[in-house]
């Protein structure tokens, strides 16, 4: 890993830092994600942060925050989704304006989806996203996962239906990548 961060679980002490990073990226954030709004709050922090961990202790989602080696939070990273069924789930990942670049959401994003593969067994992991975000399917294809497609109508942003590009991982894309 070329990248001194770390991963793990966002704990209630890091609202304030969660806030201040989203704040600070809040304008490119809102483009793609719905709840980074220009109102984002300290006790929007507070809830994600609570939701993140009931969703992990009911094995639903597995949120982590991603840290540089001075402890700033940089953005964020997870399996959601999760499809015990069918040994799947959807990874999503961002990382602040300031940091972007860096190949720090690809270091995160291969860290957890090995977590996936092996912790949790998965057998497939997917990323969606909009099909102008180039930044995120860059991300995508450094990981060694495979475009699928543009689906039609695949999500659901601001309430709107919207077509996204799907990739897909399984066990080994990491290791040929």
């Amino acid at each position: 890993m070329r990248n001194a961060i770390t991963i793990r679980p966002l704990a209630s002490g890091d609202a304030p830092a969660l806030h201040a990073a989203v704040q600070a990226s809040i304008a490119s954030l809102s483009h793609w994600f719905p709840w980074a709004h220009a109102g984002y709050a300290l006790s929007d922090a507070e809830a994600r942060i609570a939701h993140c961990t009931a969703a992990r202790a009911r094995g639903e989602e597995f949120a982590f925050g991603i840290f540089a080696a001075d402890g700033e939070l940089l953005g964020c990273v997870g399996l959601n989704q999760v499809n015990r069924a069918h040994h799947s789930a959807n990874l999503g990942y961002w990382i602040g304006e300031a940091h972007r670049g860096r190949g720090m959401a690809a270091d995160a994003a291969r860290q957890v989806a090995t977590t996936g593969f092996g912790e949790l067994g998965l057998v497939r992991i997917e990323i969606v996203t909009l099909p102008d975000n180039a930044a995120s399917q860059r991300v995508a294809q450094k990981l060694g996962a495979t475009r699928e497609g543009e689906f039609r109508n695949r999500l659901v942003v601001r309430g709107e239906p919207a077509d996204a590009v799907v990739f897909s991982l399984v066990p080994g894309d990491l290791e040929r990548a």
